[in-house]
């Protein structure tokens, strides 16, 4: 007996590995001055957005590919990917509608979009496009890109030269693994600046570490943005991007640490808070105001989603109204002070923090109660 899979109804995440070229001295040469005219192409489109104010795929298509067909070296399919990269660097400007259209500049050392006709990939060697003709680099994949590729389909790619050496990194679409434990608990979690997060189950991660190496960052790019030499700007161009790799490099064991800890408890679900305008209702000094504005929250909700998706667990967003401020345990308005919440009605003392994570586990079970069927009378044989 055979069966027939219907892959239409399967779902898909979408993943993104990095894995290592070594590609010889003669495809480095190539793979450089494809880079240049793959930015050269981006920028010979640039005028028809700004001028046209038009970023969709298709319509700058109509108007851009045959005169840069024309004039650049690309083939057609590479032209197609610049149309692409065009288009999706003025979509994440999210310019509105009354607003002046900039003019992007794409630098020669920028990364190469490659598409599913541009490129092949095995195992153990990569075939690429160049202006010369394919070429075939080695890859040289870990056992954590071996294992994604093994389960993965490849779909569009980004080329990249980074520190000397060469990058791919592809997006893979992966099969969502099956939900665990359907009728399991679920794991509130807090967000904060003194404590970057917080579960219900009483687990805190704090944030005064983080705080005072994003306080030195700020300290020291004052200065030598004040400073203005050349030896100052320099330096300047060395820390750029530093404060946001440390930043999100904690996020990262953050989000995994707490998805490990969901999963250890036997979770369904992580619940989290709703932070959608929460930088327009910040109340509080500039010097604090800069501080918040700079703290990656989001991105810390992010990559707890992504890898709760990856370990079959669902993620769900609740608003966090009141919930520093309610009792978890008999909902009567408490006070806080500080990391301190006491309950005048019921006496209890504990963390405000993971007070308000176990709050918002207590908010997302009543919304799940509340779908539940309704109880209506019977009036069907009732007269008027």
């Amino acid at each position: 007996m055979t069966f027939h899979h219907d892959l239409s109804i399967l779902s898909y995440m979408k993943r993104t590995i990095s894995l290592k070229l070594a590609p010889t001295d003669e495809q480095a040469q190539a793979l450089t001055a494809l880079q240049a005219a793959f930015a050269d192409a981006c920028n010979h489109i640039v005028p028809s957005v700004v001028t046209h104010r038009c970023w969709n795929r298709v319509a700058l298509h109509h108007r851009a590919y045959y005169p840069i067909r024309a004039s650049s070296p690309l083939g057609s399919q590479m032209v197609c990917n610049a149309i692409k990269a065009v288009c999706d660097a003025y979509r994440a400007l999210r310019l509105k509608r009354t607003a002046s259209v900039p003019v992007i500049t794409f630098r020669a050392t920028g990364s190469i979009h490659y598409d599913q006709r541009t490129y092949r990939l095995t195992p153990s060697m990569l075939s690429l496009y160049t202006l010369t003709g394919r070429i075939h680099c080695t890859v040289k994949p870990g056992a954590f890109q071996v294992s994604y590729l093994a389960n993965g389909v490849p779909k569009e790619a980004e080329l990249m030269h980074r520190r000397k050496q060469w990058f791919f990194n592809v997006v893979l679409d992966l099969p969502d693994p099956q939900p665990l434990h359907p009728s399991g608990s679920v794991l509130g979690v807090d967000v904060g600046e003194n404590v970057v997060a917080s579960t219900s189950m009483g687990t805190l991660f704090g944030g005064g570490q983080l705080r005072h190496t994003r306080d030195c960052y700020l300290a020291l790019r004052r200065r030598l943005q004040s400073n203005g030499s050349q030896s100052a700007r320099q330096r300047l161009h060395a820390l750029s991007g530093r404060e946001t790799r440390h930043v999100c490099q904690i996020n990262h064991e953050i989000s995994k640490a707490i998805v490990q800890e969901a999963l250890a408890i036997g979770a369904r679900a992580i619940v989290m808070e709703t932070l959608t305008h929460i930088r327009r209702r910040i109340r509080a000094r500039k010097r604090e105001r800069t501080r918040l504005h700079r703290w990656a929250w989001a991105e810390l909700q992010r990559f707890i989603e992504y890898k709760a998706q990856g370990a079959g667990l669902t993620v769900q967003y609740v608003n966090p109204a009141y919930t520093s401020q309610t009792c978890s345990c008999c909902g009567a308005r408490g006070r806080r002070v500080t990391h301190r919440f006491a309950c005048p009605s019921c006496g209890i003392l504990a963390h405000s923090d993971v007070n308000s994570s176990r709050n918002l586990v207590r908010i997302a079970s009543s919304a799940e109660g509340a779908t539940g069927a309704v109880t209506r009378p019977h009036v069907a044989g009732q007269s008027a």
